[in-house]
């Protein structure tokens, strides 16, 4: 048995087919198709149903991906171990980060300057970035398939994930200033009932905000009602300066609101905050727990917690 069959069958599995597995191992085709098939001859079992427009593991290959998968970590430890004792920091580190996140200033912690400080620190290590959704990023971190993700957290962690929030702000109703909801707020707050019958902007299913915003409206007897959607809060706030419907995003996003009652934003929006329950959106720095495997990402790491605000996810 060889590495390079277990690499090929992971990657088939993770690609659900063959054509892409060798696009992502730069592999052809026919070579990733021969080597896991001397695998299945090796072992005496067909590992992969090759039946339906996307490959997918048999009962035993399901079996077997995991060890397959623990193996080529082994040896991918060994690798950086040994780097770690030559005393060069080199490698990759996988650093996933919800839309918007990398362009970020959150109380003196820029993400893109402690991301190049630390490149020109150690100039062999290859940073890998990547935007997606909590949810998946979460469950990518879990795989090992990212090392550190800066995610929004819509509820305590999963298992097996260590957080250190970096931002916790309370979520705000961001309306045209002529939107009855200014009207009937009290002291520049509206409660959540408020919000049952009307459209709503959010960030997609997936993001932490949106399952603090679902949570919370089913707790309250409904389901949320949102028409639109947008990766990043300051669009859903420019969607909401053209009277779309109710943005709810983080306080601060509607750029240019002052502090006080219905705060007023320079683009004639009011940001009104949301009671009853008083609702909050988290960022924050998330690694396995017990920490990267490798050196690089260890020091990556230790560079963002130093630097970060914040504290401990509960």
């Amino acid at each position: 048995m060889e590495l390079a069959q277990l690499r090929y069958f992971v990657a088939v599995v993770e690609e659900g087919g063959f054509t892409r597995a060798g696009a992502r191992l730069h592999v052809s085709q026919p070579g990733v198709s021969a080597q896991v098939r001397r695998l299945e001859r090796e072992l005496g079992q067909r590992l992969l149903d090759r039946s339906g427009r996307r490959v997918t593991p048999t009962e035993t290959g399901e079996a077997v991906l995991s060890y397959a998968r623990a193996a080529l970590a082994a040896v991918e430890g060994i690798r950086r171990t040994a780097e770690e004792f030559s005393g060069l920091l080199r490698g990759r580190v996988a650093l996933g980060l919800v839309p918007g996140a990398a362009g970020a200033v959150v109380d003196g912690f820029d993400a893109v300057e402690v991301l190049g400080n630390f490149h020109d620190e150690h100039p062999r290590v290859e940073i890998a970035l990547s935007e997606d959704t909590s949810e998946r990023m979460l469950a990518a971190l879990l795989r090992g398939e990212l090392d550190l993700a800066v995610v929004g957290l819509g509820a305590a962690p999963p298992p097996g994930v260590s957080c250190q929030v970096v931002l916790d702000e309370p979520l705000v109703a961001a309306v045209r200033a002529d939107d009855p909801l200014v009207a009937q707020s009290v002291s520049g707050g509206i409660p959540l009932a408020a919000l049952r019958e009307r459209a709503l902007i959010s960030l997609p299913r997936g993001t932490g905000l949106r399952g603090v915003l679902e949570r919370a409206c089913a707790e309250a007897g409904f389901a949320p009602r949102v028409e639109f959607e947008a990766a990043a809060p300051a669009v859903l706030v420019r969607l909401a300066a053209r009277g779309l419907g109710v943005a709810v995003v983080p306080s601060g996003a509607e750029d240019g609101a002052e502090s006080g009652a219905g705060s007023r934003t320079g683009g004639g929006l009011c940001a009104l905050r949301i009671t009853e329950p008083a609702l909050n959106g988290r960022v924050a720095l998330a690694w396995r727990t017990g920490g990267p495997a490798g050196p690089a990402a260890r020091g990556l790491l230790g560079r963002l917690r130093a630097e970060a605000p914040g504290r401990p996810a509960p």
